[in-house]
């Protein structure tokens, strides 16, 4: 899927700065997930902006196979290949939630290809794990459910779960997102989920010597603290960790005047 990748993932660019900025969706969004940020952010950067291979937005919907995107290293690979196509070099990469992983893969493969990473609401294992005394926020049961709603009644989930990972009266976020997951499809909400909640990528961490800011959100169903204090503490490269007054899964929606000032403060 490398030959006109930027086409077929509906590559855009805003701004015309010396330093380019990639911003990166995460499940069941696109790259519209970012445009009460992106108008600020192309003021002083050349913004480049895509939709992964899962998104609705993505015109060729067989371009998503779940036995070969059954981790996250493909999605690293589709990352580099896209950053090679565009010939950017030392940029920054804004990747929001399962994004986060994925740009720390590729910046591992490739670290001359990343200058810094900015990691929104990101995870490297969402199950709790009682040996290693880790919170990842989440009980096997509790995925089970998850994943028994999107197979048996996925209208119904994508309004519930919008609510949920928004985190607060916002109608219209909440209604993008419901959207949004409804254009992905069931088929692929159900084998992403699957990915995400059952990975880890716990030993990744300490492979990543990229500078990295971790953005996180003061309340998030999916993400506790506890994950953004490990993932400080294990990234190998320097690490700054800002938590933001906001309460959901989507600070860019919900606080994105707050996000914007701990994105602006993490790139100068």
């Amino acid at each position: 899927m490398s030959e006109g990748l930027s086409k077929a993932l509906n590559v855009r660019k805003v701004g015309s700065g010396e330093e380019t900025l990639i911003l990166t969706h995460g499940y069941g969004s696109d790259q519209s997930v970012w445009d009460k940020v992106v108008p600020r952010l192309s003021e002083s950067y050349q913004v480049v902006l895509f939709d992964w291979c899962f998104s609705g937005a993505v015109e060729d919907r067989s371009l998503f196979d779940a036995a070969k995107y059954s981790s996250y290293e493909p999605f690293a690979d589709d990352l580099i290949a896209l950053v090679e196509e565009l010939n950017l070099k030392s940029c920054v990469l804004l990747a929001h939630s399962m994004s986060g992983l994925i740009a720390c893969i590729a910046s591992i493969r490739k670290p001359h290809l990343f200058k810094k990473l900015i990691l929104v609401c990101s995870s490297p294992r969402f199950l709790n794990d009682r040996d290693n005394d880790y919170k990842g926020g989440f009980e096997k049961s509790d995925v089970d459910q998850l994943l028994f709603n999107i197979e048996t009644n996925f209208d119904q989930w994508t309004s519930s779960f919008a609510n949920v990972a928004m985190g607060t009266k916002d109608p219209l976020s909440v209604e993008y997102l419901d959207k949004s997951f409804k254009k992905m499809g069931a088929q692929v909400a159900l084998a992403l989920a699957k990915l995400i909640f059952f990975s880890d990528y716990r030993s990744v961490l300490d492979k990543v010597t990229v500078q990295c800011t971790l953005i996180h959100a003061q309340v998030d169903f999916a993400v506790p603290p506890e994950v953004a204090t490990f993932m400080h503490q294990n990234i190998r490269g320097k690490a700054t960790i800002k938590v933001i007054e906001s309460e959901g899964h989507f600070p860019q929606l919900t606080a994105h005047e707050e996000f914007l000032k701990a994105v602006l403060a993490a790139l100068t």
